[in-house]
This record gives structure tokens, sequence and C-alpha cells, in this order.
């Protein structure tokens, strides 16, 4: 069962557990249905692909998912890990806000 997922794609975010912890990255793909996310940089493996019409084939790194649990939000104003809220604005529009400086997120 998926839980409610408060990330976007093009979200930056920092990792908080694992063999990249530390490392900062946007995230590229959220997978809502197993709770985790694709973040450039992060998590990279070595595939050995076989050439094809379209790709040469060789040796490829790429980036695998990650659990949502082991990234933390970037907080835009401080660059530190934050988590992510949710607010009613004056005109009625919900938007995220950071709970760490109280930032919106998207506007």
């Amino acid at each position: 069962m998926a839980t409610k997922v408060k990330l976007k794609k093009g979200d930056k975010v920092i990792v908080i557990a694992g063999r990249d912890k530390g490392k900062k990255g946007e995230v590229l793909k959220v997978l809502r249905e197993e709770d985790r996310v694709v973040v450039s940089g992060i998590n990279l493996v070595k595939r050995h692909t076989r050439p094809s019409q379209v790709s040469a084939g060789g040796i490829v790194e790429k980036e695998l998912s990650i659990h949502i649990s082991n990234v933390a939000f970037l907080d835009p104003k401080e660059s530190a890990p934050t988590r992510v809220g949710f607010k009613v604005l004056d005109n009625g529009k919900k938007t995220r806000v950071a709970k760490r400086s109280g930032e919106t997120l998207d506007l």
C-alpha cells in the first residue's frame, strides 16, 4: 500500500541513510506504488548492455530507485533537510510548506 508522497519530480533532496548518505540530488521520478524515488546521481549502478540499433552498448551507469524514507527534502532557504507540510492559502489554494523555514514550495 502506497503512503502519501510529499515529494515531486524536480524537488531537491538529500540522502539521510545508506551508502550515498549526505549526497544531494534532484528527484527524477516518483514511484508511488513502491514508495520509492529516483534521484539524479544517487544509487548509481553499472549495467552491461548489448548493442542495439539505438545504443552502442557497453557498460552504462544509471540511477536506481531509493526508498522515500532514506531521503529528506532540502529547505530552499537554509539548504538543510526538512519535512514537508501542507497549508491552505488565503485564495483557497493548497500548497506545500517547508516545516523548517515556513517557506511555501510550489507557487
